[in-house]
């Protein structure tokens, strides 16, 4: 399996992991995404072990080196954004009517109700790890990761 591959596996087992972590709130029961997290850091690695394509050549650790810099470079911005708004909309005391003005209603509910922002946060976390696939996919077709050395 190459290493694409593999950090589109994990992506997909973090965003189950979401899943999980949700439906174990729902249910109160905080004993299965516990044993979940494990089993699914026990399968990480065993499917690390199938990856092929594990060289460390200077063009590999520059398509990483450029492919994590772009992704910390898009997703901080995204997550800060995030974390304003939700610290915003978390410091928004109730205020008392004063006479016939109305306070607009919030923009997005419940996007940014207590409740969920620890779940957009994980996904957003979940969401990363394939826009560093996506970057390391660019940066390797611009470097010329996948050409074989062989004449």
């Amino acid at each position: 399996m190459k290493k694409n591959t593999f950090y589109l596996i994990v992506g997909c087992i973090a965003i189950t992991l979401v899943g999980l972590f949700w439906y174990s709130d729902v249910i109160r029961q905080p004993l299965l995404i516990e044993i979940a997290f494990i089993v699914a850091v026990a399968a990480i690695y065993l499917i690390r072990r199938q990856v092929t394509d594990l060289k460390e050549d200077e063009r590999d650790v520059k398509i990483t080196e450029q492919a994590v810099l772009r992704t910390m470079q898009v997703f901080w911005v995204v997550f800060c954004a995030f974390s304003i708004g939700a610290v915003m909309q978390l410091l928004r005391a109730p205020s008392f009517p004063r006479g016939f003005h109305m306070e607009p209603p919030p923009i997005l509910p419940e996007l940014l109700s207590p409740r969920m922002i620890g779940f957009v946060q994980l996904g957003l976390l979940c969401l990363m790890i394939f826009l560093y696939v996506g970057f390391r996919i660019y940066y390797a077709g611009k470097y010329g990761g996948w050409e074989t050395d062989e004449e």
